[in-house]
């Protein structure tokens, strides 16, 4: 089944070595509601918490919902909400990607539910892509297109797999990557959170053990569709996040601007000065308008 909207594959592997405990993660947050889009329906959420056992627990999230109406809105809200909740509250003895993995189905079934009881909100979803960083270990959630990025050393690298059709054409051999960056179907979805009883979820332990300087985007199509991933890395990669976050959405805008933009910036070491502009370990909510895109005659 297919869905309107809008590469590397994720991994899996063991956790990182405990030496990287003692690192810090900050990040900025920045969502805005572009040049056409009359409201915003992204959600977009940093949290940081102390436990005590004295680590930290952080959860980076961008929920990109769609059904029109202010549906997606309520459908990008409720995931957040969920899934946040679910995660620091989940059960001693379990994994984080099995935590998550529950928390995403969870946040499913109740959007699900709530859709099919209102007719309102009737076919509403969202993509919601996560990044747990844990004792020094970063993993993943995914469902959907938004995607998530890992900076080291002017190297940009792909932590999520877009479910989309035209990923499905990469996948099989039909299309090229470069293809698929400009392809008139690009933003047709194959999976999105709410839009049936289950839900196919993408999680795991990032195969990638972090360092200092190390940087993480976690963003909506909206941003990365105007950005190849040289372009990525080079702007990620500056001094501080604050301006990156700035500057990722200014070019969006400047580039067209037509969905909502949404970004998450953090890097892993030492804590920088938070400007004004930017939000530090708090929440920022704003609401994202299904793209206009015709689903192929052949995917009925």
């Amino acid at each position: 089944m297919f869905w309107k909207r809008k590469k590397r594959p994720t991994g899996n592997a063991s956790a990182p070595a405990p030496n990287i405990e003692s690192l810090l993660i900050q990040a900025v947050v920045k969502t805005d509601l572009g040049n056409v889009r009359t409201n915003n329906e992204d959600t977009v959420q940093f949290k940081q918490v102390k436990r005590k056992d004295q680590t930290q627990g952080a959860i980076l999230l961008v929920a990109d919902g769609m059904g029109g109406h202010l549906a997606g809105e309520v459908a990008s809200n409720m995931a957040a909400e969920i899934i946040i909740d679910n995660y620091f509250h989940h059960p001693k003895g379990k994994d984080i990607p099995e935590n998550l993995t529950h928390a995403f189905k969870l946040a499913n079934r109740t959007i699900y539910q709530a859709a099919s009881q209102n007719s309102q909100q009737k076919g509403m979803g969202t993509t919601c892509t996560a990044l747990v960083w844990e004792s020094g270990c970063l993993y993943y959630a995914h469902a959907g297109d938004s995607r998530a990025y890992h900076l080291r050393e002017n190297k940009i690298s792909r932590i999520t797999t877009d479910h989309t059709y035209v990923q499905e054409l990469v996948n099989n051999g039909s299309i090229s990557t470069e293809e698929a960056d400009k392809h008139p179907q690009r933003n047709i979805l194959t999976n999105a959170m709410g839009t049936k009883p289950e839900l196919r979820v993408d999680s795991g332990c990032y195969s990638c053990e972090l360092k200092a300087g190390d940087s993480l985007l976690v963003c909506s199509d909206g941003l990365y569709d105007y950005f190849n991933d040289e372009e990525l890395a080079e702007i990620v990669g500056g001094t501080s996040i604050n301006e990156v976050a700035e500057q990722l959405v200014a070019k969006a805008k400047a580039r067209g601007g037509h969905d909502n933009i949404s970004a998450i910036v953090a890097r892993i070491g030492k804590k920088e000065p938070v400007e004004k502009n930017g939000k530090e370990t708090r929440e920022a909510s704003m609401l994202k308008i299904t793209r206009d895109v015709e689903v192929p005659d052949d995917l009925s």
